[in-house]
């Protein structure tokens, strides 16, 4: 009888350590969890580079020499604002090895590398568009379509680039499932195509510093409104760092 109840206080022992130990590791994957994401940090991503022009435009305007200017000014933006940002390339080189039999895989595969290592709080991959009609022109803001959080920081984006850049013919944000790096991204992470470098009037003023400021200005306005509207917003001593 001793025994029994012996056994049965010990069963209960062991129950009760398995529940504290099982809370406790819950705690730790939770504490580990919230710290996945950096609020202070901001991924900019400018599209392709190196060997791949992207977009070729009028005039044999190259997509990706646009994406990188508007890029590093928009770097500048988010930094006078408080914002920690990560580059997936600073100059006209892919993210490939040389010897690399499929760079354009190897390139993707490595900024979503990138942008999974960064952790961000929202990743802004900076694109231009193309089309056969020439009178086609506007920006437009692509995230994937199963991404609640990619929806909103898209239409805040759009929302912003429409009214600071005086579009005439307003886009609206768009799903899409077929993008590579709106699939794979862990993050919440938007495409933002700044303009059509097939239509003349926006191919010009895309390779003007005052324009690429503009639209760096307008994507900065967006983040800042998402990030408003999530209280994602950060704090005095987080701005100050």
């Amino acid at each position: 009888m001793k025994k029994h109840i012996s056994e049965l206080m010990m069963a209960c022992l062991l129950l009760v350590c398995f529940f504290v130990l099982s809370r406790q590791a819950a705690e730790v994957s939770n504490s580990m969890n919230q710290g996945e994401i950096r609020k202070n940090v901001i991924v900019v991503d400018p599209g392709h580079g190196g060997d791949d022009p992207g977009m070729l435009g009028i005039g044999g305007l190259e997509e990706k020499k646009i994406n990188l200017e508007v890029s590093l000014r928009l770097k500048n933006v988010l930094e006078n604002r408080g914002f920690t940002v990560v580059m997936t390339r600073e100059e006209d080189k892919g993210l490939y090895d040389a010897s690399s039999k499929s760079k354009k895989s190897q390139d993707m595969q490595r900024r979503i590398a990138a942008i999974n290592d960064a952790r961000p709080v929202l990743t802004v991959s900076v694109h231009q568009n193309s089309y056969q009609d020439a009178g086609v022109k506007g920006p437009q803001v692509f995230y994937f379509e199963h991404s609640a959080q990619g929806e909103k920081l898209a239409k805040a984006l759009q929302d912003s680039l429409n009214r600071e850049l005086h579009v005439e013919r307003p886009r609206v944000a768009k799903g899409n499932t077929s993008y590579y790096l709106l699939k794979r991204s862990e993050g919440t992470l938007v495409i933002a195509e700044c303009g059509f470098l097939t239509n003349p009037d926006e191919a010009a003023l895309l390779q003007t510093e005052e324009y690429q400021e503009n639209v760096a200005r307008a994507l900065a306005e967006g983040v800042a409104a998402y990030l408003e509207q999530e209280g994602l917003t950060l704090s005095e001593e987080e701005t100050e760092k």
